[in-house]
């Protein structure tokens, strides 16, 4: 198994760079269920925010990204049973996936809620808004 770092994710999917996006094709192609590809916790989040920021992603966009990356053999994605968790929120109550994550993490670590200041992440990701 190798890492794969969040600009190697983004070249891939962009194909901005002819370059990069070459060497980024390469190998996230050359990958395979036995020699895998791995995406942390923070590349995901970092991936989703430079699409979104950088590239104007819309949702449809990052969910059939984050979707794709989870169901590929040849890539394991960090506690994925939490991404899909968050992923169906994202998809549910809009939001932002990073938001609907960190309340899936740490639902599972046992927290009973997660404060948060930001209202939109209050409602739409099942935080509670701290007042």
């Amino acid at each position: 198994m190798i890492g794969l770092d969040t600009n190697v994710l983004v070249r891939y999917i962009v194909q901005d760079d002819p370059g990069q996006a070459a060497l980024a094709t390469k190998l996230i192609e050359s990958l395979t269920p036995e020699a895998q590809g791995f995406v942390s916790q923070v590349v995901l989040v970092e991936t989703v925010w430079v699409l979104e920021a950088s590239y104007g992603a819309d949702k449809d966009k990052i969910a059939a990204v984050v979707e794709t990356l989870v169901r590929i053999g040849s890539i394991l994605v960090d506690r994925a049973d939490l991404v899909w968790r968050a992923l169906r929120r994202f998809k549910q109550d809009g939001g932002d996936f990073s938001d609907a994550l960190v309340s899936a993490l740490a639902r599972e670590a046992g927290c009973s809620m997660v404060y948060t200041f930001d209202q939109a992440a209050a409602k739409r990701s099942g935080m509670t808004l701290l007042r």
